[in-house]
Formats: structure tokens, C-alpha cells, sequence
């Protein structure tokens, strides 16, 4: 569980260490009430990954915990290892990312550009997180989890603080969820003041299951966005800020996805991964009805992608 208390904490560490990302007004007309997004995937390594991953691997050198010839363990589709690689060369300690055989090439190559040592194998992020939690045993190596450490959630919370202050205040937030840290943040920063709906996948529907079910559940994972929303279930922490924020899950297809996608590009010349462009989706294929009047905020939250395949 996480507060506003954590969010704030995580802004003070990491100031200066994080960039400040802009926000882009959506064009007047196109919806009922204004629209913002939030360009969260010009942050560091290309995802708000880098806000989480800096304050656990900082805060963990404040403990006293960080080994300078270990350092960090992360498993990850991607966007993780990047951000903690990205974290721990800022104190000059090695990163270990572990990723499964699916990850995309271009951020494995960008995994290895950073100086993190990658090992690659098995089917899904589960795979990579059983073999990163048996480094870290052995090795003492600092373990990031990819979504659901406090540290780590608080850290991508940072986010939410940033967009109140930019446009003045929002009723409602749309994000992306997978493991569930960036909605969980989120939720912590903006509670009492905005709503968040998370928007996930409908061939990985990790919060939405985990609401019906009254708990986490393994879903299946699959689908054009697995690489980053690929989690087999909603993490602790996710779980219950959403529990307790009141957090409104809705689904979208691939296909939603991808038309989403391409009309970032088309409209505005914004090149997104498709895990960010499902928060967008939800507007453009009526998953969420915006509101007339209602001012409604997208986190696009990341853009490791290939952009050739936007056409």
C-alpha cells in the first residue's frame, strides 16, 4: 500500500534526477470537454519506468543496501530493465536484467547500449522473474521489481503530482495497466482529487479480473501489447490502491490498440508502444465515455517501439 505521504517522499529524491515531461492539449472538438496527454514516454529510457527505478535503487543506497559490485536485478519485458540499468549507472553500480525470449529486439539492444548484462530466456515475464529473484539470493544484488514494490510505485507516482500542477487539476486519468505500479502511483498522487480509470488489454485484463474475483488472478497474457503490459496478474500493491481509490478498470482489443496508435501518429505525430496507446484507445473506441465538459488527462507512457511499423 502506498499513500500521497510515498508519492511526495519520491518526488523530494528524485528532483532533479527525473525530467519534468510536457503535456500536450488534445485538439478542441474532437471529444466533448478538454483533453490532455501526458508525454511521459520522453522521459528517460522512454518510459516513467525511470522515476520508479531511480528512487528504489537511490533510496536503497540511502540504506545502505546497494552493493557497488552486485548492484541492481530486474526482470523485465523491457521497459524495466531499461529504467533500472538507466538508474544504476547514474551511481556506477551493474544492472542484471533478465527478460523473456518474447522481448522486443530494439530494447534489448537498447538494454545492452546502457551497459546492463541481459540474460534472455523462457516464455513471459514469469519466467524472467523466477530466474532475477534466484540472482538476487544468490548474489545480494538489489532486487527491482518491475511494478510492485512500494518504492518503485510511489516512484511512477511522480507522474500524477506533475500533471495536477501542469494543467491546473483533471477529473478523470486514463492509464495503461499490466502489473499495475504506474496506476497505483497514480491513484496515491491524485486520490481526492481526480479519478483514475485504468484501461487494460482485453487478452491481458490483469485489475479487471482481479476486481471481479475480489482478489489478484493469474489471466492469460497475450496480444500486441504483452511486452509491456504483459503481467500474469495485478500486483499487491496495485490491487489494493485500486481497492481503496475506487480505481474503474475498462477493456480494449488489439485492434483498438493499434487504431489508437496510428491516430497518435496521424494527428498529432506522437510515436507511442502499444501499451501506451491502449490509455488512448479507451477514448477512441468508446470503452470510456468522456463526459461534455469533463477534463480528462491520457498518460502515454512509453515509446520503446519500432517506428516503422506505423503506417
Amino acid at each position: 500500500m502506498i499513500t500521497l505521504a510515498d508519492v511526495e517522499r519520491a518526488a523530494r529524491r528524485t528532483a532533479g534526477l527525473t525530467r519534468l515531461t510536457p503535456v500536450l492539449e488534445g485538439d478542441p472538438g474532437d471529444f466533448p470537454g478538454p483533453l490532455w496527454f501526458k508525454c511521459e514516454f520522453m522521459q528517460h529510457t522512454g518510459t516513467f519506468k525511470a522515476r520508479g527505478a531511480l528512487n528504489r535503487i537511490f533510496a536503497a543506497k540511502e540504506r545502505g543496501e546497494l552493493k557497488p559490485e552486485v548492484g541492481v536485478v530486474v526482470a523485465s519485458g523491457g521497459n524495466a530493465g531499461l529504467a533500472n540499468a538507466y538508474g544504476a549507472a547514474q551511481l556506477g553500480v551493474p544492472a542484471t536484467v533478465f527478460v523473456p525470449d518474447a522481448a522486443p529486439a530494439v530494447k534489448v539492444r537498447k538494454l545492452k547500449a546502457i551497459g546492463a548484462t541481459v540474460v534472455q530466456g523462457g516464455a513471459e515475464y514469469a519466467d524472467a522473474y523466477q530466474a532475477a529473484i534466484g540472482h538476487a539470493r544468490e548474489t545480494g544484488a538489489v532486487y527491482c521489481h518491475a511494478y510492485d514494490q512500494p518504492e518503485i510505485a510511489a516512484g511512477a507516482g511522480t507522474v500524477g503530482l506533475e500533471l495536477l500542477d501542469q494543467v491546473g487539476g483533471v477529473d478523470t486519468v486514463l492509464v495503461a495497466v499490466g502489473g499495475g505500479g504506474l496506476m497505483a502511483g497514480i491513484a496515491a498522487a491524485v486520490e481526492g482529487r481526480a479519478r483514475v480509470v485504468a484501461v487494460e488489454p482485453d487478452s491481458a485484463p490483469t485489475l479487471n479480473a482481479a476486481l471481479a474475483a475480489g482478489e489478484p488472478v493469474d489471466v492469460p497474457v497475450a496480444g500486441i501489447a504483452a511486452d509491456s503490459l504483459g503481467a500474469r496478474r495485478i500486483g499487491d500493491i496495485g490491487y489494493s490502491v485500486a481497492v481503496r481509490a475506487g480505481v474503474e478498470s475498462v477493456l480494449v482489443s488489439d485492434a483498438d490498440i493499434i487504431e489508437a496508435r496510428t491516430k497518435l501518429w496521424d494527428g498529432y505525430r506522437i510515436v507511442v508502444e502499444h501499451g501506451a496507446a491502449a490509455a488512448y484507445a479507451a477514448l477512441t473506441s468508446g470503452a470510456y465515455t468522456q463526459g461534455v465538459g469533463e477534463r480528462v488527462a491520457v498518460i502515454l507512457c512509453g515509446a520503446n517501439t519500432d517506428p516503422a511499423t506505423l503506417t
